[in-house]
Parts: C-alpha cells; sequence; structure tokens
C-alpha cells in the first residue's frame, strides 16, 4: 500500500531499484508485506506514522514562519501609519485651536477643542463598550458545549466493565 510516506524502501527498509523506478508491481511489494510478522508490520507503521507527523510538524512551522514574517511586516507599516496619523492629527488639531484663536484667547480655543474630543471620545467608549457586550463572554461556547457532548458520547461507547 503505497502512501504519502512511501520511500521506495521494501519492508525489510532497504531501498531496491524497482521500487525508485517504479518498476515493482504492487503485487510484489503486497507478497513482501504478507512475509513480515505483526510486529514488524507495526514497528514499521508506527515509524511511519512518526516521520509523517513529524514532516507535517515541520512543515506547519515553515508555513507559520513565513506568515509571521509577512504579519510582521505589516504591523511595521500599520505601525508607522499611525505614527504619521497621529502627527497630522495633532497638527489638526493645532490648526483648530488657530482658527478658533482668531475670534477669541488661545486658551479658550484651546479647551474647547479638548472638550469637543472629550465628547467624541466618550461616544466611541461607549458604543465600543455596547459592542463587546454584545459578543458574549469570551469562550467558545458552542465549541464547549459539543465538547461536552462528545464526552458523553464516549461514556456511554465504553463499556462498563472497562471502567
Amino acid at each position: 500500500m503505497a502512501g504519502p510516506t512511501d520511500t521506495g524502501r521494501d519492508v525489510s527498509g532497504a531501498t531496491s531499484a524497482g521500487d525508485v523506478h517504479g518498476a515493482g508491481s504492487p503485487g510484489d511489494r503486497e507478497a513482501r508485506l504478507r512475509e513480515q510478522s505483526l510486529p514488524d508490520l507495526l514497528k514499521q507503521l508506527s515509524t511511519e506514522t512518526t516521520t509523517l507527523v513529524k514532516q507535517e510538524l515541520d512543515l506547519a512551522k515553515a508555513e507559520m514562519a513565513e506568515k509571521g514574517k509577512t504579519a510582521g511586516k505589516g504591523a511595521g507599516f500599520l505601525g508607522a501609519g499611525t505614527l504619521f496619523a497621529l502627527g497630522a492629527f495633532g497638527a489638526l488639531t493645532a490648526c483648530f485651536i488657530a482658527l478658533l484663536g482668531l475670534g477669541m484667547q488661545t486658551w479658550i480655543a484651546a479647551l474647547i477643542v479638548a472638550v469637543v474630543y472629550g465628547a467624541i471620545a466618550a461616544a466611541l467608549a461607549l458604543s465600543g463598550k455596547n459592542k463587546i457586550q454584545e459578543a458574549g463572554p469570551p469562550a467558545p461556547e458552542q465549541t464547549v458545549e459539543t465538547l461536552k457532548e462528545d464526552v458523553e458520547w464516549a461514556k456511554t461507547r465504553t463499556p462498563s466493565g472497562s471502567r
């Protein structure tokens, strides 16, 4: 039975030229497998399963590392954009204060701008709080429920003598 971990080796572990080049028939491999003892077959299955799991983990690590690098670059750009946006917001605030300062004292203009910004911040914070409350608790409730159901199902399937 050839699978993703088939390395071109016969059941004894030796590489055969026929397997590597595809000349060995599935019947030959099947016959060799039938000659193996059950412990040897289980050992081979265990080894191949371990190898497959290690390879899958290595692939996942490599994929996550690549995605992490890309996400890190994106986060850097977001941080730089945020810094410049903060500078632009400060300049706009200074512009509002200077504009209002034409008709009144500068400190009163700054106070008015600060009160308006405070009201906007309070409205946004209240809206954010309401949205968080709508979302509910952060625990994955549906997953917890299905896990509980799985445990109950497993308990009912376990023979009473094996407990």
